[in-house]
């Protein structure tokens, strides 16, 4: 064979060594605060792999900035609220929780939450009118045509956006309060003799009295439940779809639960093959740590640190609480880099610096041989 005809296999032999790439267009429906830092891991891997990512964010989302040059796209839902407002309501529940529960009766706290809930229900149904009820955006994403749509379940109506599209639905989740959405709506077992109701402390050897309470516990978060679905949500899922239906059903159509945690943190209880633990996306290689930052943890010698944080919806604390926190972080023997961004306690020790924010991923990956994690 020439020369000449060997060259007109090239082509065919670069093809051949031409890894296949088949990229799609994903939507995301973020959660706020700490569940967008989870689902923006997800998001940034998907576009590492090529895919086209639009987020639907409202002008009133107080943790998503869609005026920031991103590498992935921004479709932005007018609402005629602010961010302030929608940042309220959820400090609001969060006070409430931390500083009231402890000398609130349950029926004091139902009807507190439900109260809460009611004032997120509005806003959220605001958004989802922009979402839904808006033909050109709906024109505009069908034309696009998504091959899914990635969304934090405790966000309202990425269900239902999911169903009127036609896609597959994905939901990022840690938990909700009772596990009621994963029991109602994504059909998980939870014996309550052994599966302790989100977010309490119990293990899954419990006394009596602890299964009493954790019996208790499921029974308060599914009334609130299936009040607040029932009475808020099925007759507006019912009307966009044109047919009679139920949150709970809707959500219930989702193809996978990324739940955002690993399995050895949980205790044994039965498991759906849909629901797959996903925890630590977030995790990344370290960068230097700030100067003085470094300088204070090096200076801990053979006692190492406490990283201390409530996470990024806890923004204040009473004066006693931030004061009797001061107080015992000072008495241990470790230096304690504390994520606060309250007012400065009184009774700060020398052994603990305060910071309006902590790169806890960055602590962790420079100082893991000595670190020590309070959360």
């Amino acid at each position: 064979m020439s020369p000449s005809s060997l060259l007109q296999f090239v082509p065919l032999l670069i093809l051949c060594g031409c890894a296949m790439s088949l990229a799609g267009n994903v939507l995301v429906l973020p959660g706020e605060y700490s569940h967008w830092i989870n689902m923006q891991a997800i998001v940034e891997e998907l576009v590492k792999r090529n895919h086209s990512i639009t987020v639907l964010v409202s002008t009133a989302s107080p943790t998503v900035d869609y005026r920031k040059n991103e590498n992935f796209n921004f479709e932005v839902l007018q609402v005629p609220f602010s961010k302030s407002e929608m940042h309220s309501v959820s400090q609001e529940m969060i006070n409430f929780w931390m500083h009231k529960t402890q000398n609130a009766s349950l029926l004091d706290t139902f009807f507190k939450v439900k109260e809460v809930m009611e004032k997120a229900t509005v806003l959220q149904k605001e958004i989802c009118d922009a979402m839904l009820r808006n033909s050109k955006l709906q024109d505009k994403l069908r034309r696009t045509q998504y091959e899914g749509l990635l969304v934090d379940p405790m966000v309202q109506c990425g269900d239902l956006l999911a169903q009127v599209l036609g896609i597959p639905l994905i939901f990022s989740l840690r938990f909700s309060f009772g596990y009621t959405i994963e029991r109602f709506c994504g059909q998980l077992p939870t014996p309550a003799s052994y599966v302790p109701a989100s977010p309490v402390q119990f293990s899954d050897r419990m006394s009596f009295v602890q299964r009493l309470k954790n019996v208790l516990l499921y029974t308060f978060h599914s009334l609130l439940f299936y009040i607040h679905t029932t009475v808020n949500w099925d007759h507006y899922y019912s009307e966009i779809l044109g047919k009679p239906t139920t949150a709970c059903e809707v959500m219930g159509k989702a193809d996978l639960w990324l739940i955002r945690t690993n399995w050895d943190f949980d205790y044994p209880r039965p498991l759906l093959p849909n629901f797959q633990f996903v925890g630590g996306l977030h995790c990344k290689p370290s960068n230097p740590l700030p100067a003085d930052m470094e300088e204070f943890a090096q200076s801990s010698g053979d006692d190492g640190i406490v990283v201390f944080s409530l996470g990024t919806m806890v923004e204040d604390l009473t004066r006693e609480k931030a004061n009797m926190i001061a107080s015992a972080l000072g008495q241990i023997p470790q230096k304690v880099i504390w994520g606060y961004s309250g007012m400065k306690p009184e009774t700060l020790a020398p052994n603990t610096r305060v910071y309006d924010w902590i790169p806890q991923n960055d602590l962790l990956g420079n100082l893991y041989q000595q670190i020590r994690m309070l959360d």
